[in-house]
């Protein structure tokens, strides 16, 4: 059984209970990690309730607000870090963004300030974030984030989140290689179609949904939870071996030539 007593895990992007990010908060407090959540705070303060009502019955110790186009923001997060928990064990990296508009249509017409915020949001957050962290990973520790097939291969209606996505990956690898020596091991998980906000935003995403289910080996896609216990091991001492690694959690899809 997976044992994460006595670990501080830092959880960004939950955004309400069909997240990822909330299927992956679950697990690590099932194993007994110790939580922090931060919330994209508005000018109404609507994120922050509705985020700490849905996390209340994990009783996080950390809640913060870490907005990451927001240099400040993310220095006071890892401040209140340091100052609560003195270390961090555990960072879960679940941030994309991109504009609606440039997701589909033709690929050559993404504009630049899209270009630029979708890269800076979805890809470029894990660098800071990671370096951020690294001086409170005193013990080693375990970073994962999300990717998906679309940065691998090109999936309709996802354009510049596929190259947001393929840089993601690259990131892993290069920040597993600088990160490992501090025992610190960096992998992501490419998770087939799941309805969240974020893909929402994606056109036809209820119809990749029933051709994973239609395809998949297992016929079926994935769960946010399944994501949650799989995000568990890579943080535990069960994956203390796999670092630089993607981890596909998509009921086989990705094995097919379809």
């Amino acid at each position: 059984m997976l044992n994460l007593t006595g670990k501080n895990a830092l959880v960004t992007g939950i955004a309400n209970n069909r997240s990822i990010a909330w299927g992956i908060a679950q697990q690590l407090h099932k194993a007994g990690a110790n939580l922090g959540i931060t919330y994209l705070p508005d000018e109404r303060g609507k994120m922050e309730k509705k985020v700490a009502e849905l996390v209340e019955p994990l009783n996080p110790s950390l809640f913060v607000p870490c907005n990451v186009q927001d240099e400040d923001q993310i220095k006071s997060t890892f401040e209140a870090i340091r100052h609560q928990w003195g270390k961090l064990d555990i960072l879960i990296h679940c941030l994309a963004f991109a504009s609606k508009d440039d997701l589909s249509g033709d690929f050559s017409q993404t504009s630049r300030s899209g270009f630029k915020t979708a890269l800076e949001i979805s890809t470029y957050s894990l660098v800071q974030l990671s370096g951020a962290a690294k001086p409170l990973m005193t013990e080693g520790g375990s970073i994962v984030t999300l990717t998906y097939l679309g940065g691998v291969r090109a999936i309709p209606n996802y354009n510049v989140m596929g190259v947001a996505k393929a840089g993601l990956e690259m990131s892993v690898r290069y920040l597993a290689a600088e990160l490992g020596p501090q025992n610190i091991r960096v992998n992501a998980i490419s998770a087939g179609p799941i309805r969240t906000l974020a893909s929402s935003a994606v056109g036809g995403i209820l119809d990749m949904i029933h051709h994973v289910e239609e395809v998949a080996p297992l016929r079926r896609t994935v769960t946010q939870l399944e994501v949650g216990n799989a995000a568990a091991f890579l943080c535990s001492d069960l994956s203390s071996g796999i670092t630089g690694q993607i981890l596909y959690v998509d009921a086989g899809y990705e094995i097919m030539g379809m």
